[in-house]
């Protein structure tokens, strides 16, 4: 159901305006308005303006917070707004320090990585580096191969250079090496080892000892900068842990100032010498009545409750059954009901989880949904797997009525029929499946039901049309209950109403489906915003009416697929035995799991979605606007 709204206007002295916020409003769900808006028609109103001194110490509080389990921490309500500005900011230059020390060792620790990688490559490498960098007449250069080129140059070229290449490395994609050449012929050999891909590495003049000397040597002051740096950070850890209450509730008090702020951007302020705020909001009409009730004894707050508000519509706030609630998510998903509007919730829960049920009736495989879903539901709090677990309930009791269990039918005897073979003979139709007799039969009594829904709520939001003229509204219910009635009266061989009465049975509804606007612009006495040929509109209310008793036809045949999926399960079940060999009387067992989990998991699936559509194309669509706003509490503290 939806909850009961009322609008509250709160106003008092805006210097006052943190105490109301914090004493009264953060107790409450209320869902603000802005204030400018609601009051258009008063004059000399202006925004609340106010600059928030606490947005930056905010920040860093939240920066604090973040390395800190708050998990069992609870907030000192003791603590002035001084002291926790106070708070942040010792702690905050206390962090500096940390994080300078942080960015010099982080920056060491890059500069010796860089070092390790660039002459990791060349640790085969045994000889000086320092006495190499300083060679006068030979020269060297660092660098890489790519492999793609290694043979090509093997084979072609370096046979016929006057230079050495030393091989150090090799990976997957190149040969890291150097190699030496006279310094009068360097330009010429530069040249060739360059059109070979060669890319060269300059290595500074930094490194003293062998490569491999050099490569350990750097591996040791990594190791020694990474455990100054775990040191480091422990020591701020144990800082903020023993300090975790006091950054806390600091924390805390600045969240609740900045909450404050936020409310001014929705409040507006007066224009007078003594200025006053003014809050406008919905709260429940339970909440509103306690509030209303606190503020009495508050001579500085003036709060004034309304019943009928003439500016924004009520918010949507629902209240079901905590068993029903995962059922809330179908709802959302279609759009939130109108404040006047019904609710389906209830109706969703009943109808999604029978149908589902009906249409996948299996003892065995309906107590799997149920306990796996409810398992899920229990340790995840996934509001679908509540759902499933309803729907594996209602499929258990129909596997009862069609005496299936894991897809045997000789284990149990039907409480009810077996959907695969149970015919019934009907009038001009013939043998006929009974499940899927039934199933029309249950659809044709849904649709009637959710045009009641439909005339409840049209009478709920005052509009005559929809009421009574609708295709769903009183008119469309005469008419298809008549044709309901028509239809059984057939079937069972009685005899048929009078020409006369099946006229005011059909063609009365009928035509005032068909000429609903006028005749609804008549008994309110209103003009048509255009005006509109009679020919014009008989066309239009033929056309009308043709789409009208299509629609009518086609949401009633929708509903063989509940039959029809209840018969499609127990045949696909009939193909997991027979694979399994069941009717020679020695099944192959893991055959018959397997297939039992593969028909759950996707016929399952499909079920799921074609129950779903059902419920939005075939019902919703008959009543539900889904036009609602959600109800979003603004300042209550958890």
């Amino acid at each position: 159901m939806v909850e009961k709204m009322q609008f509250l206007s709160l106003t008092g002295p805006k210097e006052d305006i943190d105490r109301v916020i914090d004493q009264y409003l953060s107790k409450y769900e209320i869902h603000l308005e802005n204030a400018l808006s609601e009051l258009q028609s008063v004059a000399d109103l202006n925004p609340f303006l106010s600059i928030n001194p606490y947005k930056t110490t905010f920040q860093r509080a939240e920066e604090l917070i973040l390395s800190i389990d708050t998990s069992s921490l609870h907030a000192d309500p003791s603590i002035t707004l001084e002291q926790a500005v106070e708070t942040i900011e010792l702690f905050d230059k206390q962090m500096d320090s940390f994080r300078e020390t942080d960015t010099i060792l982080e920056q060491k620790r890059n500069q010796l990585q860089s070092s390790l990688d660039l002459i990791n490559p060349f640790i085969n490498l045994d000889f000086d580096i320092s006495t190499i960098l300083h060679f006068e007449t030979v020269k060297f250069r660092f660098g890489k191969i790519s492999k793609e080129y290694i043979t090509k140059f093997e084979t072609y070229v370096y046979e016929n250079l006057n230079s050495i290449f030393y091989k150090c490395h090799d990976d997957n994609n190149y040969i890291w090496g150097l190699y030496f050449v006279l310094g009068s012929e360097s330009a010429k050999i530069d040249a060739v080892y360059k059109s070979m891909h060669f890319e060269r590495i300059y290595i500074p003049d930094e490194y003293h000892g062998t490569p491999l000397s050099e490569v350990r040597s750097l591996k040791n002051q990594i190791r020694e900068i990474n455990k100054r740096i775990q040191e480091h950070t422990q020591k701020k850890q144990n800082l903020l842990f023993e300090h975790g209450h006091e950054i806390y509730s600091a924390y805390k008090k600045l969240e609740s100032q900045i909450r404050n702020f936020d409310v001014r951007k929705l409040a507006a302020c007066t224009n007078k010498h003594d200025t006053f705020y003014i809050l406008c909001g919905w709260m429940t009409a339970r909440d509103a009545k306690q509030f209303s009730k606190e503020l009495e004894n508050d001579p500085h707050v003036y709060c004034i409750l309304e019943e009928e508000h003439s500016g924004s519509t009520p918010p949507t706030k629902l209240k079901n059954p905590k068993p029903l609630r995962p059922f809330e998510m179908f709802i959302k998903m279609y759009g939130l009901p109108s404040y006047n509007e019904f609710d389906p919730t209830i109706f969703v829960a009943l109808t999604y989880a029978f149908i589902f049920g009906w249409m996948f009736g299996d003892v065995g495989q309906g107590l799997c949904l149920a306990v796996g879903g409810f398992a899920l539901y229990a340790w995840k709090k996934i509001n679908l797997a509540a759902i499933i677990g309803y729907a594996g309930i209602f499929s258990t009791i129909f596997g009862f009525l069609f005496g299936s269990i894991f897809g045997f039918e000789d284990i149990i005897e039907p409480l009810w029929i077996r959907p695969v073979s149970q015919m019934s003979t009907l009038p001009f139709i013939g043998k006929l499946n009974t499940v899927f007799i039934v199933a029309i039969g249950f659809g044709m009594a849904l649709i009637l039901l959710t045009m009641l829904i439909h005339i409840i709520n049209g009478i709920r939001s005052k509009d005559l049309e929809a009421a009574c003229f609708d295709t769903n509204g009183l008119a469309g219910l005469i008419f298809y209950a008549s044709a309901v009635s028509v239809i059984v009266l057939f079937m069972k061989g009685h005899t048929l109403p009078g020409g006369a009465l099946l006229f005011l049975m059909f063609g009365i509804p009928l035509l005032l489906i068909a000429f609903k606007e006028p005749i609804t612009r008549k008994l309110l006495k209103k003009k048509a915003e255009e005006q509109t040929g009679v020919v014009m509109t008989i066309v239009q209310a033929f056309f009308e009416l043709f789409e009208v008793l299509l629609s009518y036809f086609s949401n009633t045949l929708s509903f063989v697929r509940i039959g029809a999926f209840a018969v499609s399960h127990a045949a696909m079940m009939e193909v997991v035995l027979m694979l399994a060999g069941a009717e020679a009387g020695a099944p192959n067992w893991i055959v018959i799991v397997f297939g039992n989990i593969f028909v759950c998991a996707m016929e399952g699936l499909i079920v799921g979605i074609q129950v779903l559509r059902l419920e939005y194309y075939e019902l919703f669509s008959r009543f539900y606007k889904g036009n609602g706003r959600e109800f979003k509490p603004f300042l209550k503290q958890e």
